[in-house]
């Protein structure tokens, strides 16, 4: 909102670039970066704006950033909201505690998988996520494609992706499944493939630690019925 134009910066001294954004950090509750600071103002200096630097450029970018602010807030809300009624789960504190995942993950993992008691078996939840093997001619699957068959939900296959993302970076040898995964990328297969694997590696944890517990709870009803 302050600095709207790369004219704000490049048009003044580093310094007094470096004064402003420091008072601009101070006042935001932002903590202040001398390498943030030499980068923006790097970026400003080599711009070529496509818009002049007058009052009309000043509205339509201000606008632009209300606007965008008001999204992420909306986003932060809705966030908030599905952690509040995933905490009401059972399954919650299980789920959380599994590597890679966290307050934003573990609400859309349990949202899009839903009640566990609705697969039959492990290779279910993996064939809802779209991240088993194809089938071929003959309905047998053919444990040698590499490819899947993106038939299930696409919401559930971004969450696993990015769990797996999180796995990888935090790269604990304790782990199961990043060793799972360390492994099959130590035997040089492509990236995809080892995420896949790794996702459903994931699946199989969450499948068994799920249903234990859903057993433990009802153990009467340990399937949903139509």
């Amino acid at each position: 909102m302050r600095f709207w134009h790369a004219g704000r910066i490049s048009n003044i001294s580093y310094t007094a670039f470096a004064d402003k954004y420091k008072g601009w950090c101070h006042n935001h509750g932002y903590k202040y970066s001398e390498a943030k600071t030499k980068s923006i103002y790097l970026a400003a200096k080599n711009a070529a704006p496509t818009l002049p630097m007058n009052d009309f450029t000043k509205i339509l970018v201000r606008n632009a950033i209300r606007q965008l602010n008001s999204l992420y807030e909306t986003v932060a809300e809705i966030k908030a909201q599905m952690t509040q009624l995933a905490k009401m789960l059972p399954e919650y504190e299980i789920v959380i505690a599994m590597h890679g995942v966290g307050k934003s993950l573990a609400p859309q993992l349990i949202a899009e998988i839903g009640d566990i008691r609705r697969y039959p078996k492990r290779a279910s939840l993996a064939r809802f996520a779209g991240i088993e093997p194809p089938e071929n001619q003959l309905g047998a699957y053919n444990q040698y494609s590499r490819r899947i068959s993106k038939q299930g939900s696409p919401h559930l296959r971004r969450a696993l992706f990015q769990v797996m993302r999180c796995v990888l970076q935090n790269s604990n040898p304790d782990e199961d499944t990043f060793r799972f995964i360390d492994r099959k990328r130590s035997e040089n297969k492509p990236f995809k493939v080892y995420m896949i694997a790794g996702a459903n590696k994931f699946l199989r944890i969450y499948y068994a630690r799920v249903t234990e517990l859903f057993d433990s709870l009802y153990p009467q009803k340990t399937s949903l019925t139509a």
